[in-house]
């Protein structure tokens, strides 16, 4: 019996086509955002390096921000499956941290360059910032609900909101500070355990 649902159609020449212009455009993006600086390059710019005009652009993605993130659904599934195929013991908040980690702060011989350089051009600029957490955030709902499905807990479950918001926002803890990988793991230790101050705080 085949297994329809693990396997994809092959795509035909038209979709090719589309998929090699959209890769085009995202490489002639990045390129020329990190040897420039992403406010010193146009979106003409990038169509020219493309070999495209600015409306074929424009019918791949719809903002120069889009050019740096096009992955929405990718971050999606990846988060859901963080939750779902977690190894067995491993608590939620545990399986959040180490995909948070990886997403955040790729390391070693085996981290892809290109990657890595997205990173660090997202990190130095404003703007891809903003953007960034904002396409990140919006994955808040889908995440909970999955939470609230592992955890056998009703579906609008307020803790399993919290817990998915909470888990989002640790991804950009310690921006620009000397350790980002401490910050997110203390964050990340807090939501596991629960605060743990509140008796000094009572006694201050």
């Amino acid at each position: 019996m085949t297994d329809t649902a693990s396997e994809r159609a092959p795509l035909g020449r038209r979709e090719r086509k589309k998929a090699a212009t959209r890769q085009a455009l995202a490489d002639a993006a990045l390129r020329l955002f990190a040897e420039r600086g992403y406010d010193e390059v146009g979106i003409r710019d990038v169509a020219e390096a493309a070999d495209v005009s600015t409306t074929t652009l424009f019918k791949h993605f719809p903002s120069k921000e889009a050019l740096v993130f096009d992955e929405g659904d990718e971050i999606r599934a990846a988060l859901l499956a963080a939750v779902r195929e977690r190894p067995a013991g491993q608590s939620i908040p545990r399986a959040l941290r180490d995909h948070v980690l990886r997403a955040r702060l790729p390391k070693g011989a085996d981290a892809d360059p290109r990657f890595v350089q997205l990173l660090e051009l997202v990190d130095a600029t404003p703007a891809l910032r903003a953007y960034a957490r904002q396409m990140w955030m919006q994955h808040e709902i889908d995440l909970a609900a999955a939470i609230a499905e592992e955890s056998g807990a009703p579906a609008d479950d307020p803790t399993c909101r919290a817990l998915a918001h909470f888990a989002l926002e640790a991804r950009d803890l310690g921006h620009g500070g000397p350790d980002p990988e401490a910050a997110v793991n203390g964050a990340f230790a807090l939501l596991e355990r629960g605060w743990s101050g509140g008796q000094r705080d009572a006694a201050s």
